[in-house]
């Protein structure tokens, strides 16, 4: 009979600020620091384990999404734009250079999750503000912004399997995380398919009672595929299938992205939300927003880097 898998224990990060919206989390392996953002509250941070406080940028649009770039800085998917950010530019305050227009009303909608894949190419999705289904997946390579996908409300989940031949995006709302085949060479999807489906709340369940909406994700070297289940409280681990693998629980109502990091990536960091979250629950959860980790059996994959 085999063992059940140990659940990791999670514990806030310390000396990582705690956030509004946080999001997109990585672990660059050339500074060995964790970075992600806030979006509500318009910020980038980038943590190093042991220096006990964390560096911030404060932008003009919030950035939802952030992958390191081949050359140094950072691409950014904000609500104006997807943009190239250097850092240490001016002086440490950072600065940003566009690389395209949004390809949407920003007034009623905005980048959201996006990652870059083993080539290269930053992939991102849309969210719809008022959950409409014309959110979209867009990819950005040889300095061109190409829609390959459509027909969600809020685009989230991008990961590639390990050998990147299959990629997640979900549409969280619909509470779904759909499969693709993915042509390495060229970026080509095919074969969309529904690789996981959660129940939705029902009207006026109790929180207590909901599995949460499927949210950020990242791969691990078995090919597992983590979710952050929002509002559900929980991490799920899916097998490449989508069979349910394991449900760990959380000490925060909405978590929002896992990732892999630490010099063996057998830290899983995650983020979480605290935005427009009811005081009573914010009361019993001091950990809403912070940045949690747990120490887990099976690395992570490394993060890949984009070519802006």
């Amino acid at each position: 009979m085999t063992a059940p898998i140990p659940a990791p224990r999670f514990e806030p990060v310390s000396g990582a600020p705690v956030c509004e919206l946080g999001e997109s989390p990585f672990w660059h392996p050339g500074e060995a620091a964790l970075w992600w953002c806030d979006i509500a509250g318009r910020r980038l941070h980038r943590w190093h384990p042991g220096r006990g406080q964390a560096d911030c940028w404060v932008l003009e649009s919030e950035p939802a999404c952030i992958a390191p770039c081949l050359g140094g800085g950072l691409v950014v998917g904000m609500r104006d734009g997807l943009w190239a950010f250097d850092p240490d530019a001016d002086g440490g305050r950072g600065r940003r250079n566009r690389l395209a227009a949004p390809p949407y009303d920003a007034a009623a909608q905005r980048f959201n999750d996006g990652k870059a894949d083993a080539q290269g190419r930053f992939w991102v999705g849309t969210l719809d503000d008022a959950r409409r289904p014309l959110a979209a997946l867009w990819r950005w390579a040889g300095g061109r912004l190409e829609r390959v996908a459509e027909g969600a409300t809020v685009g989230n989940g991008l990961a590639w399997s390990p050998d990147g031949r299959t990629m997640t995006w979900a549409d969280t709302t619909s509470h779904r995380i759909f499969a693709f085949d993915v042509d390495p060479a060229d970026g080509t999807l095919s074969a969309r398919r529904v690789l996981a489906a959660f129940t939705p709340r029902a009207p006026g369940a109790p929180l207590t009672d909901y599995g949460g909406r499927p949210d950020g994700a990242a791969v691990d070297a078995d090919g597992a595929l983590w979710v952050a289940m929002y509002e559900g409280a929980r991490l799920v681990r899916l097998a490449p299938d989508g069979r349910l693998l394991q449900s760990v629980a959380l000490p925060v109502r909405c978590p929002t992205m896992p990732c892999f990091g630490g010099a063996d990536l057998r830290t899983l960091y995650v983020t979480t939300a605290r935005h427009g979250r009811p005081a009573a629950e914010l009361e019993a959860e001091p950990w809403a927003g912070c940045v949690l980790a747990a120490r887990v059996d099976v690395p992570g994959l490394p993060v890949n880097f984009a070519r802006p």
